[in-house]
């Protein structure tokens, strides 16, 4: 089993964050989203808190490559060895960009493929069959994407909205459908309701029992831990990947976010229960402001700031290897 990177399958891999975007473009939409702020001035000390806290249109831009490379040299110095960019269709993807940065720095970078919620959607996107979008996911796991030999190792992040739009529905069940074919991973962005994990899965279940199914955002969208046991319980992964965004204002919904204590808190819960194995850690970084070049934490937080609190709350060094290699490793694995 072997693990596909933008530059072809690799065997072994150390610190893997499995839920980032390197080169993306999230304010790519029609449909403003949040509270997000119309300016595209650059950040500065002036503007920052609040670029911060709302997004601006500069700051949903995260597509230069030099940004990028200098980012991931601080994040392989920091010890990271595998980063996926979990940017699905719609939202800038970059093949030959993603090769590029990771042949500067040394980092193994594993591309998404599949499409994002409806306000992404390209116009013909409810158009087009099933069969028809499961074949192009299948294509670009196994062939590559967008008319390149550049192979996608992750399905996902699919998008869904609360309530699930149909379209949503039909990419989502094609994604499965993509999953079984090819064995690449699929993970999902659930809507920004309680109830929006739990369907996602009743969704999946009517289709596989595979458990080889990431549910994203667990800490914007579960709150307590009975309602994670729950999801834990539908055999998916739980994958709380907004390390470093410890404020509580959440722009995009009435959400009040934990920081990283309570987060760790919840994962200490999970782990003592049994669940240790279907827990994934990342940053999910996919703004200027969450980059180190710009103040922010950059994608190595979860290795500077994180681990060390981990080891200090009750974690040992197995739970570390566990959280940040094996499961993001086993997760990530595909058949050559």
């Amino acid at each position: 089993m072997s693990l596909r990177t933008v530059r072809g399958d690799i065997g072994e891999a150390g610190h893997i964050q499995p839920h980032e975007h390197v080169l993306s473009h999230i304010g790519g939409t029609n449909r403003r989203q949040g509270t997000a702020l119309l300016s595209g001035e650059p950040i500065d000390l002036e503007n920052y808190y609040e670029v911060r806290r709302h997004h601006s249109a500069f700051d949903m831009r995260v597509d230069d490559i030099e940004d990028a490379v200098w980012e991931l040299e601080r994040y392989r110095t920091a010890g990271g060895s595998v980063i996926v960019d979990a940017t699905s269709i719609g939202l800038g993807r970059n093949p030959l960009g993603l090769v590029e940065v990771s042949e500067r720095t040394g980092v193994h970078i594993i591309m998404g493929s599949g499409w994002y919620h409806r306000d992404y959607h390209p116009d013909e996107l409810g158009t087009r069959s099933r069969a028809d979008l499961a074949g192009q996911i299948i294509r670009e796991v196994t062939v590559g994407a967008e008319e390149t030999e550049i192979r996608a190792g992750l399905i996902g992040e699919i998008g869904l909205n609360w309530p699930v739009d149909p379209v949503e529905d039909t990419v989502l069940r094609a994604a499965v459908d993509a999953h079984l074919d090819t064995g690449a991973a699929l993970m999902i962005h659930p809507g920004r309701d309680t109830r929006a994990p739990a369907d996602a899965m009743a969704r999946v279940r009517q289709e596989t029992t595979s458990t080889r199914i990431v549910m994203s955002h667990i800490d914007r969208t579960l709150f307590t831990v009975d309602d994670m046991l729950a999801l834990a319980d539908t055999g998916c992964y739980l994958e709380f990947d907004l390390f470093g965004q410890e404020s509580s204002y959440y722009p995009y919904a009435d959400i009040d976010m934990p920081n990283d204590a309570t987060r760790l808190g919840h994962i200490r819960a999970l782990c003592e229960r049994g669940y240790r194995d279907q827990i994934l850690l990342s940053q999910d970084i996919c703004f200027r402001s969450h980059l180190q070049r710009y103040g922010g934490e950059g994608y190595a937080h979860l290795l500077r700031n994180v681990v060390p609190m981990m080891l200090r709350r009750g974690f040992d060094k197995d739970d570390v290897a566990a959280l940040t290699v094996d499961n993001p490793r086993t997760m990530l694995e595909i058949a050559p």
